[in-house]
């Protein structure tokens, strides 16, 4: 369906109507909205009715709908903002390799609507305990955001020096070495002189 960015206009605002109050908005509300008058709108509307797009009822107020395959295409973009791709496992007790899973985490069937999308942000399955101190249990699905610094105290990905990946907490010492320290007292932490910060954990996500 070729919609022009104005249509589209026409029809987002028809749609948050719809979601917000459980009606859609009137010729002259869209005007407002817009900032043009009813003539353009209604040219709009029937260009969409035209594209199948909206359906209108005759003499009736408040009739517009969208149409049912362009909803079913709403629903499928707001179901894939709720995944992430699941990139691999992350090692919370010895550092492994990092897996290259193609999967993804789909937060809407665990955790329902309520979890919005974070740009550039990836989800990795906990193996170990070494973070359990933190609350990050074995199983558990850790959010990450990407990027390539951390501060001291922040819960990173970090890739080592040998090639492998593990999920600690950030200290850069006053030595100039970096300490990527674990969250359970049975675990030593892992002095390098230089890591590769991969993504700092935004969150942590766990199904009972």
């Amino acid at each position: 369906m070729n919609l022009t960015p104005k249509q589209l206009e026409v029809l987002e605002l028809i749609r948050d109507c719809q979601n917000n109050h459980g009606y859609s908005p009137t010729m002259q509300e869209l005007a407002e909205q817009i900032g043009v008058s009813k003539v353009t709108v209604f040219e709009r509307i029937e260009a969409l009715i035209r594209k199948g797009a909206l359906t209108r009822e005759p003499n009736r107020a408040r009739s517009l709908s969208i149409a049912d395959s362009v909803s079913k295409k709403y629903e499928e973009s707001e179901n894939a903002a709720m995944r992430f791709p699941l990139v691999g496992r992350i090692a919370a007790g010895m550092p492994i390799e990092r897996c290259e899973d193609r999967e993804t985490l789909d937060l809407t069937n665990m955790f329902g609507p309520r979890i919005g999308q974070r740009d550039e942000t990836f989800a990795l399955e906990v193996e170990g305990d070494s973070m359990k101190d933190e609350g990050i249990l074995d199983g558990d699905f850790v959010l990450v955001q990407k990027q390539s610094t951390a501060i001291n105290g922040d819960r990173v990905v970090a890739l080592l020096p040998d090639g492998e990946t593990t999920l600690k907490t950030f200290f850069k010492e006053a030595n100039g070495s970096i300490r990527l320290q674990p969250a359970n007292p049975t675990f030593n932490p892992i002095i390098v002189d230089s890591c590769q910060i991969q993504g700092v954990i935004t969150g942590v996500l766990r199904s009972y």
